[in-house]
């Protein structure tokens, strides 16, 4: 089998999964973790805690994939009936496993406890099953080899699941040579224009080489993948010439965020960053100070959430107040100018807006937050109009206002 065939489904049991009232997150943790061996997911879905369900999710898994990892359903109690399942889908009986009662018991015996009847429930296991002992639970990982498929079981408790596939199972499977990917991060313009200026490069790409859009908040990712080791070369190429063409737009190479670039920028440039926040309340100062060694180059912030703050810490006058509103783009600028003095820094940034859900009015509804970048060539502001939930519009007021640093920075002759 090639390491382009090698593909896998992901199947979580859970009624906590399917009614929104747990997040999946084993699943990203898991797909990653097949790529980097080889394998490529074709499949995820979840399923309630049913015995029928669980079956025709694994039954819709192994039509589409070579390897299913099944998670979640293995407790000790009645609504956990994913080896009930197994049982049923490969036709076999249960019978009891002893060395699981025996870890069972051991696991008990070092918290000071005794295990209970129901504790049983998890040595009763399929007959077909090789059992992976759990070294941080009770319930075992168990594998199945049926028809050329591998199925893997797993407790559903993150902890358990990474330390199951993760040390002891991943292993024992076969491998594929990982897919390449090579991601350029930009920010400024949407997927569209992006598209738009690359059309030709694209257009050109081989069909070992996928290009893939994934945009975020004012910014869009491109990733270009290939699954075949001889097309490394060219894929690298293409990636150059996308770079090329998006000239500024592109992040440093060794940047993974907005953040990092704007890193790189001001230490090449031996410059200092700080910020005055009222509306985004140290979000933006969070997502700065996120980057290591960003003490480098980023001095501070003063969380300016009452206007008492606003004139005594960044001298923003009563009367801009007053005649303009604190949402404005006067108060924005004069934040800015404030912090820039205050903090003794090149570049400053402030922010002032109605983050939600209340606090709105007709002329200011909920989402307008004016945004500011004060520097050694001026002062630029902009006005938003967010139409998300109050942290979305937090975050989405922070990541706009790197960008603006970053393209007032590169307009400047940064580098």
């Amino acid at each position: 089998m090639s390491a382009i065939e090698r593909t896998a489904a992901i199947l979580t049991v859970g009624d906590e999964l399917i009614n929104g009232q747990l997040i999946d997150t084993n699943s990203a943790w898991i797909a990653a973790l097949l790529e980097e061996h080889g394998w490529r997911v074709s499949i995820m879905m979840s399923v309630g805690d049913e015995v029928n369900e669980i079956v025709s999710g694994i039954g819709k898994c192994s039509d589409a994939a070579d390897l299913i990892i099944v998670t979640g359903g293995l407790g000790p109690t009645q609504d956990d009936l994913t080896l009930d399942a197994l049982a049923d889908y490969f036709q076999v009986e249960k019978i009891w496993h002893e060395p699981t009662w025996q870890h069972i018991q051991h696991l008990y015996t070092l918290m000071g406890r005794e295990a209970s009847v129901m504790q049983r429930r998890q040595c009763f296991l399929p007959t077909n099953a090789e059992v992976i002992q759990n070294n941080q639970g009770t319930a075992p990982g168990t594998v199945y080899r049926h028809n050329g498929k591998i199925l893997v079981s797993t407790p559903g408790v993150p902890g358990e699941m990474k330390h199951l596939l993760r040390d002891k199972i991943i292993g024992t499977l076969p491998h594929g040579h990982a897919p390449y990917h090579h991601h350029i991060r930009t920010a400024g313009v949407g997927e569209t224009v992006i598209a738009e200026m690359i059309a030709d490069i694209e257009a050109s790409l081989s069909s070992a080489i996928k290009l893939a859009y994934l945009p975020s908040w004012q910014q869009v990712t491109l990733r270009l993948t290939t699954y075949d080791v001889n097309s490394i070369n060219a894929l690298e190429s293409f990636a150059e010439k996308i770079r090329q063409r998006l000239g500024t737009l592109a992040f440093h190479p060794d940047a993974m965020t907005i953040s990092e670039d704007i890193g790189i920028l001001l230490r090449n440039r031996k410059e200092t960053l700080g910020t005055a926040e009222s509306c985004t309340g140290g979000y933006l100062a969070h997502l700065i100070t996120a980057v290591s060694g960003s003490s480098d180059y980023y001095t501070g912030s003063v969380i300016s959430y009452a206007n008492e703050v606003k004139m005594t810490q960044l001298d923003v006058s009563e009367d801009v107040l007053q005649q303009h509103g604190v949402v404005s783009q006067q108060v924005a600028e004069a934040m800015a100018v404030g912090a820039r003095k205050a903090l003794g820094v090149n570049w400053a940034l402030a922010t002032t807006g109605i983050a939600g859900p209340g606090g709105g009015t007709p002329d200011k509804p909920v989402g307008t937050v004016w945004i500011a970048c004060a520097g050694p060539y001026g002062v630029t502001s902009r006005l938003l109009n967010l139409k998300r939930d109050r942290l979305g519009n937090i975050e989405s007021a922070a990541i706009t206002t790197l960008v603006m640093l970053r393209k007032t920075i590169l307009e400047a002759g940064g580098n």
